[in-house]
């Protein structure tokens, strides 16, 4: 196992900032997620992990050790890839022992690591199979267990799951986390998908445009965004945002949402214009609610209904149990917001209050 650190790190292509001055540790032993969309900096971070990519300025450190021209052969660091390069005129097993013989390791060890690394991935019945005809999932799925029976202190995976279909995601999203309990591995993984994130990481690394907005527990960064890009990236659908201004009310201050209505009563002390927002699961279906809405679209996806609603200029979701009584496509919605539950955003700035 081992601890990462990077200080100020950063990465120019010419004129172009792919990353700027990311400070973050990784601690020994975490499951970190590199999360943002495309072009965010989270792959160009990881290749500078990997060695693949000399930072432009910066530090990274593995146990205190700087690795900024430690090639990569000698970091320690296992990778994968979204596009999992297996050598295809080989077996399963040979393409599961390549990394052991390479390291020289005794063909009585090698024989045990492999078999347990197949029974791990489920790929035990198949060990005398050419890769070859193999399905992307499978070959995934060797992926991952070719870097991973080396036991390499680092393991860092680049969207390896993009490429597999929903429903082996699910499983494989188990079986990585179970793979890096039982190796205790320091584990970076690269996506974009929020689910992935949420549901494998320690904590979750939010990224946007080279620079690293929030680093934080998934219940952290979900409940407390630290600006409205993570507030709407995180969570399925993302957080509700309706602007509007504080005013003062009989209860306290309250934000005049237009014709949404009113907040109930805020703590803020700040006038003016503000984002007011709120999960989707966060929405309680109330008769006497503050927030009235239209709802434009009813969506019924097993045991969830997302409604969609309009008010004017602003649009929300409302997510509710499938046997939780509403309106009817194109009649008002009215609810109510917890206090507990709103969050507040600078209209100007985006940052949270």
């Amino acid at each position: 196992m081992t601890e990462i650190v990077m200080q100020n790190l950063g990465k120019d292509f010419g004129d172009f900032t792919a990353l700027a001055n990311m400070d973050l540790t990784i601690g020994d032993g975490e499951f970190v997620a590199l999360l943002g969309p495309s072009g965010c900096g989270k792959s160009t971070t990881m290749n500078m992990i990997a060695g693949m990519l000399t930072p432009s300025h910066g530090d990274i450190r593995f146990d205190g050790r700087n690795m900024n021209d430690v090639p990569m052969a000698k970091r320690g660091v296992g990778f994968v890839f979204q596009n999992y390069a297996i050598f295809t005129h080989m077996t399963v097993r040979d393409n599961l022992a390549y990394g052991l013989k390479a390291q020289g390791v005794s063909k009585s060890e090698i024989t045990r690591r492999v078999g347990e690394m197949a029974e791990l991935l489920q790929l035990s019945p198949m060990l005398d199979r050419k890769a070859a005809g193999l399905s992307v999932n499978i070959l995934q799925r060797l992926a991952i267990g070719r870097s991973a029976v080396v036991e390499p202190a680092i393991f860092l995976l680049d969207e390896p799951l993009s490429n597999v279909d929903a429903a082996f995601r699910a499983v494989m999203r188990s079986e990585l986390k179970a793979l890096q309990r039982q190796f205790k591995q320091t584990m970076v993984y690269v996506t974009h998908d929020q689910l992935e994130a949420m549901t494998m990481a320690d904590r979750i690394a939010v990224m946007d445009h080279g620079k690293l907005l929030q680093v934080g527990t998934p219940l952290e960064v979900y409940n407390n965004p630290v600006d409205t890009f993570v507030a709407q990236f995180i969570g399925a659908p993302g957080m509700n945002l309706l602007s509007g201004t504080v005013t003062g009310g009989d209860t306290g201050n309250v934000i005049d949402l237009g014709s949404a209505g009113h907040s109930g009563p805020v703590t803020t002390g700040q006038g003016g214009d503000v984002l007011f927002g709120f999960r989707p699961e966060q929405v309680h279906p109330d008769p006497n609610g503050p927030l009235e809405m239209r709802i434009v679209t009813v969506e019924r996806i097993g045991a969830r209904t997302i409604l969609h609603l309009d008010a004017g200029a602003r649009r929300a979701k409302a997510v509710l149990d499938s046997e939780t009584p509403h309106p009817d496509q194109g009649e008002l919605f009215r609810f109510s917001v917890a206090a507990s539950d709103a969050r507040l955003f600078d209209s100007a700035t985006q940052g949270a209050l």
